[in-house]
């Protein structure tokens, strides 16, 4: 049992994190960043998070796929949080009202981490919140806010983590988010450990993109050329010449240029190269392939020129790539200009005030577990 010293310092040490939900959020994104949680509190042996749900007045929200959850608090309630993250699904536009706004406002003015999930950005940027900041979003919601919010920094990355601010798109995107900042606070080890529970073979890095259909871009008015870039990504082991592409949609080579060069604002080769260069990518961090395979596979004649081409493009050659993959170590966070002030925790007598958190709860069934305790943090 805990005594009630130890009971004080686990109050004192863990972050509490409130989870804001928006009418439709999608329940998937909401899972992936809770469950990162409940399992490094299981792993730890101890309750290094705890978390609530939120919604404006305490009222059940109903999810995207029609389940519904009941929060744990409202945003009446007096809640000392380290972070708040918004969960925002269908409709983000419609979903987010002013007392939202007003209390994301609150939060920031008391210093909290923010951060959302799935198209949760869209109440932080509508706040004001996210001017400046790096900032992903699902892939479907980034046109609209692109045009909503021209002061926020917009990015296809599967999640961007800028100051105090943490953003992610849709689906599992938010668990790989939430492993990158749980290894930061705890280290590698927890983060490697948790991604074993949840059979995650890979946690993906703020690098990664997410895969933006080409359609939701260009929409339905440039047939050709969808047709074309389709061909590319189909023909990357054994490259089609400019020439070919061009007959095969029935165009000139001036007209196939032309389409690049208005629409996707780069040469029809400068394009190839880069399908070329991510699937190169891709198949350098998840395979074991050699970097001679990778290169045969993805139409490079030679390995110089590959490592070339790749080093001009991403900034790093291929060999450091994998070597980055086998060996990056996760580094402490810096958040804002006072990191120490953001994620400070309230004391014990601040927080026994505050409603009973289900990190307790799950944290004590899992003591049955084998894997309890099984990851030594550093102190």
């Amino acid at each position: 049992m805990t005594t009630a010293p130890e009971a004080s310092r686990t109050a004192a040490t863990s972050q509490a994190i409130g989870f804001l939900l928006l009418d439709n959020f999608t329940l998937i994104s909401l899972a992936s960043a809770i469950e990162p949680l409940r399992m490094a509190n299981q792993l730890a042996g101890r309750e290094l998070y705890r978390w609530y749900t939120i919604s404006l007045d305490g009222a059940v929200v109903k999810a995207s796929d029609g389940l519904c959850v009941t929060p744990d608090v409202g945003t009446q309630t007096a809640l000392t949080l380290d972070t708040v993250i918004v969960c925002g699904g269908v409709g983000p536009q419609r979903a987010v009202k002013r007392e939202h706004l007003s209390w994301l406002q609150a939060q920031a003015r008391l210093s909290r981490r923010l951060a959302a999930v799935c198209t949760g950005s869209w109440a932080l940027a509508k706040a004001g919140l996210l001017d400046g900041y790096e900032t992903s979003t699902h892939w479907e919601c980034l046109a609209a806010m692109q045009e909503a919010f021209p002061k926020v920094a917009l990015s296809t990355r599967l999640f961007s983590i800028d100051r105090d601010r943490a953003t992610s798109s849709g689906g599992t995107a938010p668990m790989d988010m939430m492993l990158t900042l749980i290894g930061r606070d705890h280290g590698r080890e927890l983060a490697a450990g948790i991604s074993e529970m949840f059979i995650y073979d890979r946690v993906r890095n703020e690098q990664d993109l997410q895969r933006v259909p080409l359609k939701h871009v260009l929409g339905t008015t440039q047939p050709k050329l969808l047709e074309i870039v389709a061909l590319m990504e189909s023909n990357l082991e054994e490259p089609i010449t400019l020439d070919e592409l061009a007959n095969y949609v029935d165009v000139s080579r001036r007209q196939l240029e032309r389409l690049f060069q208005k629409n996707l604002h780069c040469s029809p080769s400068r394009y190839y190269l880069k399908l070329r260069l991510t699937r190169a990518r891709q198949l350098l961090k998840q395979t074991p392939m050699s970097i001679i395979e990778v290169a045969s596979a993805c139409g490079f004649v030679s390995t110089p020129h590959f490592s070339k081409c790749y080093r001009e493009y991403f900034g790093i050659p291929p060999r450091d790539e994998r070597l980055e993959k086998n060996s990056v170590e996760m580094l402490p966070v810096t958040l804002g200009k006072e990191p120490a002030a953001l994620l400070q925790s309230a004391t014990y007598e601040e927080r026994s005030l505050e409603p009973p958190s289900a990190a307790m709860g799950a944290l004590a069934q899992a003591q049955g577990e084998p894997t309890y305790a099984s990851v030594r943090l550093k102190s």
